[in-house]
C-alpha cells in the first residue's frame, strides 16, 4: 500500500522544516505509522497475546473470563472494523470522538482510525454532555463511538442528545448489544475493500484532549512520527520489552496510560497489554497475580490506596501476590517524597517518577538513578534534544535551584493547539518554545523538580480543573453573585477544589445549601471530577493591590481552615 497524498488539515502547525530535518537525521523520526506499526508486530508475533480484556463489554452476552487478542487478530479486526468505517462514509481526516471504557473494543476502533487516516479524538469516559458536546462541535466530528451502559450512565442517550445538536455528527456507534436508536459497533466490520493509501508519517494521528486553564478544553494534534518517537523513547527508558506485561489501570484514551509508555508503548514493544476495568486494588491486585503484570502507571491517589492495601493485606492468607510487578510508574500530578519511599519496600518494585504533558515533553526517572534520585525528582526529558528553559516571569533564565516557569521544545512537543490561534500566541514562544505552565526547579544534575503550577488549574489527581470553567457555572446560579475556585490540599489527592461563593443580596436571608450548588453545577452536564469538593459563603473576596480576586489568600485560608489544631 502506498502512502496517500498530502491532504490539508487547516488549523495544524507544522514543525518547521528545519527542525523536522534534524529531527529525522537525528534518528528519532524513523517514518512510521501506527498503522504500519500493528502490520509489523503482527508479521513478526502472530499469535502471541496483545490484549487480554479480562471482562469485555458489561452485558449477558459478555463471554466469561474475558477475551485475549493476539497480534494477529488485533490486526485482523483492526482491517476489518477500517473497512467497514470507510463503508459508512468515514474517511481519511475526518474526526471521531472516542469514549470507551478499558475493553478491546478500544484498540480495534483506534486502528482503524489509524489505517483509513480518519482521527481519533480522545474523550474520557467521565466526560458528560458539556464536554462531550463541545468536543463534537468544535471538531465538527463525523462519528461518535460510546459503550451502552457505563458504571450506570447510558452513553445512548448522552449521544441522541449530542448528535440532535451537532449536523457534522452522521454516526453513533454504539459497543454493547442494544445501540438503541444508534449503530451496533459489532455490526460494523466488513470484508470490503480497506483504504487505498495509508497515511504519511508526518501527517496529524489524532487529537488528545488539554486541561486548559480556561475551561474550554484545547486540541492536541500528535503526528505519527512525534508520538512512535515518544513511545520508543520511553520503551527503552523503561525497560519494556516483549515479554513486558502492562497494566491498563487509568483510562485507556488519558495520555500517560497511552504512552509513557503504556498501552502503545506496550503493543510497539511486542509485549502484552492487559486492561483493568477499575482501577482500585481489590481489581487490580489479582490481575497483576494472574497474569503475571511487571509494569503499570498509576496517579499518585491510586499509588497511595494500592500502597495502604498492599500493607493491609502483607501475610494475610489469599492475598493476592505481586511478585511478577517490577516496575511502577507514577505521575499525572506531584507524587510526595514520602509516599514515593514506601513504593520499594512495600510493593516490592522499582518506582519511576513520570512528569510529562498529552503537549509533549515526558520527564522520567531512570531505573538505575539512586533512590534519592527517584524519590525527591520528577526525572530528565527522554531525548537529548528536548530543550528545557527554566524563566522568571519577564522571560529571562534562571540558574540551577531556582524556581520559575517550565518552557520546552523537542522532537514531540507540538509547535501549536489545533485551530486555536488566539491560545497559540499565549502558550508558544516566538520561537516556537511551549509555556507549560507548570513551576519547576532544576538541580545540579539537570533533573526537575516541580513546584506547582502557574496557570488557574487545580490537579485534583491528575485530573485538570480549569477555575474559570467552574466559576462560570457557578455563575449562572441566580443566588450567585460571584465564584472564585480555588484549590484546597488532600493528603490523597494532592489538591481538591474549593469553591468561595458571594451571594447576592436577595438570596441572603435564605441562602442556599452547599450541596444545592453541588447539584446545580452537576445538573449542568459536568464531569464529576469538576463539581467543588468544597463550598464555603463568604461577604466578599479579598483583593489584591489592584483589586483582583486574591486567589492566593484564599488558599492560604482555606489550607488554614483545614490545618490540624495544635495539640497541647
Amino acid at each position: 500500500m502506498s502512502s496517500a497524498q498530502p491532504v490539508e488539515f487547516p488549523g495544524f502547525t507544522p514543525y518547521p522544516a528545519e527542525f523536522a530535518e534534524r529531527y529525522r537525521a537525528a534518528g528519532y523520526w524513523r517514518g512510521e505509522t501506527f498503522g504500519r506499526m500493528l502490520r509489523e508486530r503482527a508479521a513478526a508475533h502472530g499469535e502471541r497475546i496483545a490484549i487480554v480484556d479480562p471482562s469485555g463489554l458489561s452485558g449477558p452476552s459478555a463471554p466469561e473470563g474475558g477475551r485475549r487478542w493476539s497480534y494477529a487478530e488485533l490486526d485482523r479486526r483492526a482491517d476489518r472494523m477500517a473497512a467497514g468505517l470507510l463503508a459508512r462514509g468515514i474517511g481519511r481526516g475526518d474526526r471521531v470522538v472516542v469514549q470507551l471504557p478499558n475493553t478491546a473494543e478500544f484498540f480495534e476502533v483506534v486502528f482503524a482510525l489509524f489505517r483509513i487516516g480518519a482521527l481519533p479524538v480522545f474523550a474520557l469516559p467521565a466526560h458528560r454532555y458539556t464536554e462531550i458536546g463541545y468536543f463534537c462541535g468544535f471538531t465538527g466530528a463525523a462519528a461518535y463511538v460510546v459503550p451502552a451502559v457505563e458504571n450506570g450512565f447510558d452513553y445512548r442517550e448522552l449521544a441522541s442528545r449530542v448528535r440532535s445538536e451537532n449536523p457534522s455528527l452522521r454516526l453513533v456507534l454504539v459497543a454493547g448489544e442494544d445501540p438503541g436508536e444508534h449503530v451496533r459497533l459489532a455490526d460494523v466490520p466488513s470484508d470490503g475493500p480497506g483504504p487505498d493509501a495509508e497515511p504519511r508519517p508526518e501527517d496529524v494521528a489524532f487529537l488528545q484532549l488539554s486541561g486548559g486553564s480556561t475551561g474550554v478544553p484545547k486540541l492536541i494534534p500528535r503526528t505519527h512520527d512525534d508520538y512512535i518517537y515518544s513511545l520508543r523513547g520511553s520503551v527503552e527508558l523503561c525497560a519494556v520489552d516483549e515479554d513486558s506485561v502492562y497494566l491498563c489501570a487509568l483510562p485507556a484514551a488519558h495520555n500517560f496510560p497511552l504512552s509513557s509508555p503504556g498501552t502503545l508503548g506496550t503493543l510497539y514493544a511486542g509485549g502484552r497489554v492487559v486492561l483493568c476495568p477499575q482501577p482500585g486494588p481489590e481489581t487490580a491486585f489479582p490481575l497483576i497475580e494472574r497474569e503475571g503484570v511487571t509494569i503499570t502507571g498509576l496517579v499518585p491517589p491510586l499509588a497511595l490506596l494500592w500502597l495502604d492495601a498492599a500493607e493491609r493485606g502483607r501475610g494475610l492468607a489469599g492475598a493476592p501476590r505481586l511478585d511478577s510487578l517490577e516496575v511502577l510508574l507514577v505521575g499525572g500530578a506531584k507524587f510526595s517524597e514520602e509516599a514515593a519511599r514506601r513504593v520499594r519496600p512495600v510493593l516490592g518494585c522499582m518506582l519511576q517518577q513520570v512528569f510529562g504533558m498529552a503537549e509533549g515533553l515526558v520527564n522520567y526517572t531512570r531505573l538505575d538513578d539512586p533512590e534519592e534520585v527517584i524519590v525527591s525528582t520528577q526525572g530528565l526529558p527522554i531525548s537529548p534534544d528536548d530543550e528545557i528553559r527554566v524563566v522568571d516571569d519577564q522571560g529571562a533564565d534562571l540558574p540551577a535551584g531556582a524556581t520559575g516557569h517550565l518552557l520546552t521544545r523537542g522532537p514531540y512537543t507540538i509547535r501549536g493547539y489545533w485551530n486555536a490561534p488566539e491560545h497559540n500566541a499565549n502558550s508558544f514562544t516566538g520561537d516556537g518554545f511551549y509555556r507549560t505552565g507548570d513551576l519547576v526547579r532544576r538541580t545540579a544534575t539537570g533533573h526537575l523538580v516541580v513546584e506547582g503550577r502557574a496557570k488557574d488549574q487545580i490537579n485534583r489527581g491528575g485530573e485538570k480543573v480549569a477555575a474559570e470553567e467552574i466559576e462560570n457555572h457557578l455563575l449562572a446560579h441566580p443566588a450567585v453573585h460571584d465564584a472564585a475556585v480555588v484549590s484546597m490540599p488532600d493528603p490523597y489527592l494532592g489538591e481538591r477544589t474549593c469553591a468561595y461563593v458571594v451571594l447576592r443580596a436577595e438570596a441572603r436571608p435564605t441562602p442556599p445549601k452547599a450541596i444545592e450548588l453541588k447539584r446545580f453545577v452537576r445538573g449542568r452536564g459536568l464531569a464529576d471530577f469538576k463539581v467543588p469538593d468544597r463550598v464555603e459563603f463568604v461577604e466578599a473576596f479579598p483583593a489584591t493591590g489592584i483589586g483582583k480576586v486574591s486567589k492566593k489568600d484564599l488558599r492560604a485560608a482555606i489550607a488554614a481552615t483545614l490545618r490540624p489544631a495544635p495539640t497541647s
